[in-house]
């Protein structure tokens, strides 16, 4: 207990302590906020009130992972029994060209062609076409990886693997419209390791409608409403490529997860159904997807398509004799490709700098956590000049340097965090 103490002494005390306690303070200021994660910057269910513009991954040093989203390499797969560790005669897309490219891992298509196969036969190809990816994978154990996740994917391109994923391009392989059926087969494709469903392909399916469809005005059946919210259920991306933009509003209304477009370019650089408004690409962006480029020269550039298709009606009989030349309808793509350039010498096809313009729309649209690659490779028949296959994908990232576009998002980042942000 203080006694005789005068007030003088008692003021010079408490300045004393005051002074101490403020020093101490100093001392245990709060650290600054932890900087969002990019996964965290794009939550998985989106809000009309305060719409997420998706954030890339930083750009920093060493391996730039490689994903596209659409390769049909899968067909000559099982058709011709090719195997894609091995270097293949024509086409675009081996293993070892993968490597000369840097693309460390690639969505394999699950594609039915609907003329070719319907009903009960459609599925039956589908789960072959799996089966024959899963039998490629497990004959390469030192150099494949069958992936269904992010993590694997970047463990395989640490290992030097390549990473195989699948992806089933349109609801018509599940070759029913029953709708218990239906779902079931969806859980089956999941079960299988597929990741993503393009709910339509250029026809309509059970779930809803194409662009190219008999009703393109229409959008998501009753049916399509219940297997978007299965799929979000299970981890499966939406893929909106190919469907109409109908589908595609009702599909972003309804799922909880970012959608993918996994082959689709910039409708306002060339105006073609297939390929997604300025509208749909930016709703895309604010839900935390990505729109991945397709590279088909008649996607990406219009003008040219018109011209071309001009060419090959007028000049038919030209042509005609190409298709008993090149059984693989991509090698019979490049040669006609090259036929119309020399019937027409003023024929000016798109080139890899057109490419880089479809890339740098939606990442002016979506954000740089926005776009991706979707080349179509061997699924397409013609490609841009400067890009004859897989191998080139250097020179589309140089193109990408050129406009300074972020390079290690569009290039894989931004898939791996749309599939991360599934489960």
């Amino acid at each position: 207990m203080l006694t005789d103490v005068s007030p003088l002494r008692l003021l010079l005390v408490a300045l004393a302590l005051a002074l101490f306690f403020s020093a101490c303070d100093d001392d245990e200021a709060p650290a600054p906020a932890r900087q969002a994660t990019s996964e965290e910057a794009n939550p998985q269910t989106p809000t009309s009130e305060a719409p997420t513009e998706p954030r890339a991954e930083p750009e920093e040093p060493g391996v730039v992972i490689g994903v596209d989203t659409h390769v049909d390499t899968t067909q000559r797969m099982l058709d011709e029994g090719d195997d894609p560790f091995e270097a293949l005669e024509g086409g675009h897309l081996d293993v070892p060209r993968m490597r000369a490219g840097g693309l460390h891992a690639a969505f394999f298509s699950i594609y039915v062609r609907p003329r070719d196969y319907q009903g009960e036969a459609a599925w039956q190809r589908a789960l072959a076409l799996i089966q024959r990816v899963r039998e490629v994978a497990e004959a390469h154990p030192d150099a494949a990886s069958l992936c269904t996740d992010a993590a694997c994917v970047r463990r395989a391109a640490s290992e030097d693997r390549i990473a195989m994923l699948m992806g089933v391009e349109g609801a018509h392989a599940l070759g029913t419209e029953d709708p218990d059926q239906v779902l079931a087969r969806i859980r089956q494709l999941h079960r299988l390791g597929a990741r993503y469903m393009t709910l339509t392909w250029s026809v309509d399916s059970p779930l809803g409608h194409s662009s190219t469809g008999a009703n393109p005005a229409a959008g998501l059946t009753p049916l399509g409403v219940r297997a978007v919210r299965l799929m979000n259920e299970l981890g499966m991306m939406i893929d909106i490529s190919h469907v109409s933009d109908q589908t595609f509003w009702d599909a972003l209304e309804i799922t909880t997860k970012p959608v993918l477009a996994s082959h689709s370019s910039a409708r306002s650089l060339a105006d073609h159904p297939r390929n997604m408004s300025d509208e749909m690409i930016r709703a895309v962006g604010q839900q935390g997807g990505a729109v991945c480029v397709n590279y088909y020269t008649q996607y990406i550039d219009t003008d040219y398509r018109g011209r071309r298709r001009a060419i090959e009606f007028r000049r038919q009989r030209a042509f005609e004799p190409l298709e008993a030349r090149y059984p693989n309808w991509v090698d019979r793509g490049r040669a006609a490709f090259a036929l119309a350039q020399e019937l027409d010498p003023d024929l000016r096809p798109p080139t890899l700098e057109t490419l880089g313009a479809h890339f740098a729309r939606v990442v002016e649209l979506a954000g740089p956590g926005g776009a991706c690659l979707g080349s179509d490779f061997d699924g397409v028949p013609e490609l841009p000049i400067g890009m004859d296959g897989v191998e080139d994908l250097g020179a589309l990232r140089q193109e990408l340097e050129r406009r300074e576009l972020p390079v290690r998002p569009i290039f894989g980042e931004n898939v791996l965090r749309v599939l991360a942000a599934q489960s």
